[in-house]
């Protein structure tokens, strides 16, 4: 099984070629790819997701390559920088102060705010905290539902035993340790993080902040709300490149998630807002392009989703 999502991420579109509307199948010339292609009315936003960095030693980006692709066809794009590990309230309130400054000194008055992972839920904290800021908010592999693996890991561990603590100390070193090499300076809540996207955390997150949200469990939720559009996407492979250390955990970490998965989030738990598509052959990492490119060798492009979706906002006067 986890082979054949090998082969499935490898069996997609020619990389060469720009899907129109996220999908594979539908193509444009490469040449259409040029000045204008992803010129947004309005600023785009990147978030990262936990465990993530804005640029590491300066150089290695979590969105690897992707903010130098859409600001080749012309959008203006902005890379934000949060705890690693943390709540979505707190980590929702850096962002929004980011959010705030990058609006005023750019006097655009809003922005689209893409969020991959848990930067899916900190960017709606954003939305709801001001939604006069927000043109649009779009998750990419985001846990709305919750994710199996933390379910498990907090029902076979004690509150305040010992392997929590071990948790939640590794997981604030690691953060510090990326705060080092991005030379950033959050706090670190590792615990917190784990609580978030459990399932119980979910329904208490989505229980105040419910907008764009779906209906039923694996539907799609309403496409905007007062002019603000909302979109997603998500993956459900996990072996897609031999080349990439990180693939194997994640065949791992999806033995304990029911259901097609990225690896970490479930193909139905990533619906938000207008599902653009849940079953790209991708896994959670190749979402944003990572390790380093190392992303399905003949399949899905992620660096072209982004871009379809940059034109997709600019099609739509955003």
């Amino acid at each position: 099984m986890l082979w054949a999502g090998w082969l499935a991420g490898c069996a997609g579109a020619d990389p060469a070629v720009v899907p129109t509307d996220g999908d594979p199948g539908a193509s444009v010339d490469p040449a259409a790819r040029g000045a204008g292609y992803t010129q947004t009315r309005y600023p785009i936003v990147l978030a990262h997701g936990a465990s993530g960095w804005k640029e590491l030693f300066g150089v290695f980006e979590y969105f690897y390559q992707i903010p130098a692709d859409i600001r080749a066809g012309g959008a203006t794009v902005y890379v934000t920088s949060v705890s690693a590990f943390g709540s979505s309230e707190a980590r929702g309130e850096q962002l929004l102060a980011q959010v705030e400054y990058i609006v005023a000194s750019s006097g655009a008055g809003k922005v689209h705010l893409i969020g991959h992972s848990q930067g899916g839920l900190d960017i709606r904290y954003v939305l709801a905290a001001r939604p006069d800021l927000v043109a649009s908010v779009t998750t990419v592999g985001t846990p709305h539902q919750g994710a199996d693996l933390s379910d498990w890991l907090l029902a076979h561990t004690a509150a305040g035993g010992f392997t929590r603590a071990v948790i939640d100390a590794l997981g604030n070193a690691f953060g510090a340790l990326l705060d080092i090499l991005a030379g950033t300076d959050h706090p670190q809540d590792a615990l917190g993080a784990l609580a978030q996207v459990s399932s119980d955390g979910m329904a208490e997150f989505n229980a105040r902040y419910p907008l764009g949200l779906p209906a039923s469990y694996c539907g799609s939720g309403p496409s905007s709300s007062n002019g603000v559009r909302f979109y997603s996407w998500g993956g459900t492979s996990v072996l897609t490149n031999f080349l990439d250390p990180t693939d194997v955990p994640f065949a791992i970490a999806s033995l304990f998630t029911s259901g097609e998965s990225d690896g970490l989030v479930g193909q139905c738990s990533s619906h938000f807002g207008q599902v653009i598509r849940d079953d790209y052959g991708l896994n959670h990492l190749d979402e944003v392009n990572q390790i380093l490119g190392a992303t399905p060798i003949f399949g899905t492009d992620p660096k072209a989703l982004f871009r379809a979706h940059a034109n997709r906002l600019k099609s739509a006067g955003l």
